[in-house]
């Protein structure tokens, strides 16, 4: 279990502030579906604070309130919570913290799946760009890939099968940065489109911020969607090796949905507007998940 090494700080209780930063957003604002009810009846409750803790702490870094500093302040103060139980507000974000440690010490998940993604969101308050997709690789390694070991470890699947559930996890974090690229560096100065691509293309960063994509960064973005087709083909081992069935059925629905908002982002302008998955893509992911019932 990992821990921050002073603490002292967070019994000045001013370094969260006067109110949390809550996005308001909540699963319904997500492209995939969060503690659905494919997830037993009995680990959903977990799942749910797994994501209400995710969703705290990347408010936080994704904050347009806080400063740098600020934000990495209130994150290595909810990883004390977590890990350590420090004093803290009782404020429902800080409460986000309390009831994962309470749910980790119950499964006996690690607590590394949700430290990892820490580490991911205090790089998000430092760092805006990213030079080398190895690099976009590393951070997804920190802020996706963190939700399938955690789901992978509550199910206690073997751990073998991570690798595939890696190249899904990274796939749909791209697909997001894709899906709100001009926002990010409109909103908060934050591009994970990699410079080197950009540069091959004799595009600046700033293009990101047009209206419409021109030729040379719809290159970049091809090629990134290509890459996003190999994990999505790679993750197809996740559905065969999954040992729990509605977990399996799950990762069915998700992938199936991965490779859909991939299609559409090949064909639509995520400049122009926010590519979406619509109702014939979720009736698609179900029927398509509905051969693993049997299994």
């Amino acid at each position: 279990m990992r821990s921050v090494n002073n603490h002292c700080d967070l019994y000045d209780f001013s370094i969260w502030g006067n109110e949390d930063v809550s996005s308001g957003k909540g699963a319904k604002d997500e492209n995939f579906p969060v503690g659905s009810l494919l997830i037993s009846r009995k680990l959903r409750p977990h799942v749910q604070a797994y994501y209400n803790f995710a969703r705290v702490i990347d408010d936080i870094a994704d904050s347009e309130m806080l400063s740098s500093e600020e934000k990495v302040k209130r994150l290595n103060g909810m990883q004390a919570v977590l890990c350590d139980d420090v004093p803290a507000p009782d404020r429902a974000d800080v409460q986000a913290a309390r009831y994962l440690r309470n749910s980790l010490l119950e499964t006996g998940v690690s607590f590394d799946t949700a430290t990892d993604l820490l580490i991911a969101f205090r790089q998000d308050a430092v760092k805006n760009r990213y030079e080398t997709f190895a690099e976009l690789l590393e951070y997804c390694r920190y802020s996706a890939n963190p939700v399938g070991h955690y789901l992978l470890d509550l199910h206690k699947e073997n751990a073998d099968i991570r690798p595939a559930a890696d190249a899904l996890c990274t796939s749909l974090q791209i697909l997001n940065h894709l899906q709100d690229c001009r926002a990010d560096l409109i909103r908060l100065d934050r591009c994970y489109i990699p410079l080197d691509m950009l540069r091959a293309e004799n595009v600046d960063v700033q293009a990101v911020k047009d209206e419409g994509t021109i030729s040379g960064l719809r290159n970049v973005f091809d090629y990134i969607l290509d890459y996003i087709d190999d994990l999505n083909r790679e993750a197809e081992q996740l559905i065969r090796l999954t040992s729990n069935r509605r977990l399996r059925m799950e990762s069915s629905v998700i992938l199936t949905l991965a490779c859909s908002l991939t299609e559409h982002l090949r064909k639509e302008d995520p400049l122009a507007t926010r590519v979406k998955l619509n109702y014939k893509d979720a009736i698609k992911a179900v029927l398509y998940a509905c051969p693993h019932i049997l299994r």
